[in-house]
């Protein structure tokens, strides 16, 4: 490979039918609750050596635009979605060496179930399961929960960071050795290597040790997507991988740069994280088919405002509906739910109205332009990777059909291994040990 090869990873925006209009999508409208296209999704990018899919998640029906579920249900935006450990089981059945990421929220699962979870999945993975870590945003999913509503926005990191404590805790109360299964004494488990945790802390406690038995990897891969400051910190201490938006060349060497100082000063080596940028690559047999589709898409998105506005709404627990969108989005407005998300769109407003921003933003191009060829694209990535100095990319892709990954595994991937950009096979069986690889 390159001197510098890079990692690639794919966002799968939960195991909803949000793409089901789209084209190429089939039957999806009608066989959503089936896995088979995103078990189809599992054994393609493993047959393209990716290092992992992250399964995103969310757990309650959108009502942020005009205080109505309507535009969400009618629309398909994040629902129906099904409980991600289970897909992610599902997929690791049908694979054997590709990192399963789901998502899991810690204001959703006491810290005792999420280990257990957790570490069952890794066993029954061989060894190649992350957790993606999220803190919650909607007050809504807060509610599912019997909770009044999420709490404030650094706080709920405090909480985390106490949380990624007790699972840690928890995930090492076994030895690794623990389990001697020694048939002439009739002895499964040494005793003397199982360890209760008797954790007490401030927002949580748990007496321990697991019942699950030790994971393959010892703790599970650890992904975030801190994009505020104390996101970005959170993140830092605690990510092995951290997958984000950043606008542009500048932004995203910027940005990992500052994460590279914040685990210098919590005492951790940079090269231990991997950091991942979110693109949405249009590929073609020629540059002009390949900027027609991006013509389209678009099109669509312009077409899809209201659509679009009503999910970015679900993520900044912002209601769009009560603004008028031909008028530039007010000062004073904030968000207790992604702050980058909100940041990154004043930024690209610079004046211009809500259903003009909102048009370009993230609709065809995420953190970088990708449009061509495949050669060119490849191309491209490599040149991007130089000049921020890695560590790779995560595929975020609207349209997910079953020629979409086709146009992945046996178009773009390709082109990239013949470059030398990213691996032909597996290193090793595991998870982390492949993130760790180069």
């Amino acid at each position: 490979m390159a001197p510098n090869p890079f990692h690639l990873a794919w966002f799968l925006q939960g195991s909803s039918v949000q793409a089901w209009a789209e084209p190429w999508t089939g039957h999806i409208g009608t066989t959503w609750e089936k896995p088979e296209l995103f078990l189809n999704m599992a054994r393609s990018l493993e047959r393209a050596c990716f290092d992992y899919i992250l399964i995103e998640d969310s757990s309650y029906v959108g009502e942020s635009f005009g205080g109505s579920t309507e535009i969400y249900l009618k629309n398909a935006i994040a629902v129906p979605r099904q409980d991600p450990s289970v897909v992610a089981a599902l997929m690791t059945q049908v694979t054997s060496r590709i990192g399963i990421v789901p998502t899991f929220g810690t204001y959703a699962y006491h810290p005792y179930l999420l280990a257990r979870l957790v570490a069952t999945l890794d066993q029954v993975s061989g060894g190649r399961i992350g957790w993606n870590a999220v803190t919650g945003s909607s007050d809504y999913a807060a509610m599912n929960f019997g909770m009044q509503g999420m709490p404030e926005h650094d706080t709920r990191y405090d909480m985390a960071d106490e949380y990624m404590e007790v699972v840690r805790k928890l995930w090492g109360s076994w030895e690794p050795d623990a389990i001697i299964a020694d048939r002439k004494t009739g002895v499964l488990v040494d005793p003397s290597k199982v360890h209760a945790v008797n954790y007490q802390g401030k927002y949580f406690s748990t007496r321990g040790p697991l019942n699950s038995g030790p994971g393959p990897q010892g703790q599970p891969v650890i992904a975030q997507a801190g994009g505020s400051p104390r996101g970005r910190k959170f993140a830092a201490a605690h990510a092995e991988t951290i997958v984000v938006n950043a606008k542009g060349i500048d932004a995203m060497r910027a940005y990992r740069a500052d994460v590279h100082k914040h685990m210098v000063a919590q005492g951790r080596d940079p090269s231990t994280c991997k950091v991942l940028f979110l693109i949405n690559p249009i590929l073609g047999e020629t540059m002009e088919e390949a900027l027609e589709r991006k013509k389209k898409r678009q099109c669509l998105a312009n077409e899809q405002v209201h659509l679009r506005l009503a999910h970015f709404g679900k993520v900044t627990n912002i209601d769009f509906g009560k603004f008028d969108i031909d008028k530039p989005l007010p000062d004073h407005v904030t968000t207790n739910g992604h702050q980058l998300n909100l940041e990154q769109f004043r930024a690209m407003a610079k004046g211009r109205s809500i259903r003009e921003t909102m048009a370009s933003f993230n609709a065809v191009d995420l953190s970088i332009d990708l449009c061509g060829t495949c050669d060119s694209v490849a191309a491209r990535m490599g040149e991007v990777m130089e000049e921020v100095g890695g560590d790779g990319f995560l595929f975020s892709m609207p349209n997910v059909n079953r020629r979409t990954l086709a146009e992945i595994e046996d178009g773009l991937i390709p082109a990239l291994q013949d470059r030398g950009l990213v691996r032909k096979a597996y290193e090793h069986k595991h998870f982390r040990d492949n993130l760790l690889a180069y």
